[in-house]
């Protein structure tokens, strides 16, 4: 089980790579896309329940009244990790967060949304008092700001990165030591680390944005 993505499509002469980790994020996008077309034709009540799941989710973290507003965000970035995390268990495709770029645009990401969400909900005056207040001590505070912003981006990244590699790579490990029947409950395993890691992912992602816009909330 090789870790490094490797390439499965050159195009233009070499100069640009389709490696599996980009098919395997097409994959998610398909299967999200699919999937809910699916469940809002045949199962609506199963995408409400996955809804107020998420909506409830948020509200523990940002309040009944703010969840609504935030949802579309991480909500689409729970469904995403949910279907990324675990795609790897279809033969021929791998989980997209096992590769770094993965986890590290997603933090990236949320990075950018604490501080749009902050600044919509504060003004930019505001946000920025904020940042580093008090105002006597900007010098200090400032930089030890921008440190945290920095070390919880990674951290997300890190966190994400290594559970799911580490994940599939003890799965693929025992996979090639146990008979068949046996490696069932080590999919589960997977698929329930993968869940799990999403979950976190999203409650945190949702914490950094409470911190960004507590005070306007």
């Amino acid at each position: 089980m090789g870790i490094e993505p490797h390439p499965v499509l050159e195009l233009f002469g070499g100069q640009l790579v389709i490696t599996n980790t980009v098919t395997s994020t097409w994959a998610v996008m398909a299967f999200i896309v699919v999937g809910a077309i699916l469940l809002e034709k045949y199962l609506p009540e199963a995408l409400e329940m996955l809804v107020d799941f998420l909506t409830d989710t948020i509200a523990e973290v940002l309040g009944e009244e703010a969840a609504l507003a935030y949802l579309p965000f991480l909500g689409t970035l729970a469904i995403f990790l949910i279907f990324a995390n675990n795609i790897g268990v279809v033969p021929g495709l791998v989980s997209p967060t096992r590769d770094m770029a993965t986890p590290l645009a997603l933090a990236l990401t949320v990075f950018f949304a604490v501080h749009y969400f902050g600044i919509r909900a504060k003004g930019l005056g505001q946000y920025l008092k904020d940042l580093a207040s008090p105002l006597y001590l900007l010098p200090l505070m400032l930089p030890l700001e921008l440190i945290g912003q920095v070390s919880r981006t990674l951290s997300l990244t890190l966190r994400l990165f290594g559970n799911i590699l580490s994940g599939e790579l003890v799965v693929a490990v025992i996979f090639s030591l146990v008979p068949l029947f046996a490696q069932l409950p080590l999919v589960g395993l997977s698929l329930f680390t993968g869940l799990l890691q999403a979950y976190i992912f999203t409650v945190l992602a949702t914490v950094y944005i409470s911190t960004g816009v507590e005070s306007a909330e």
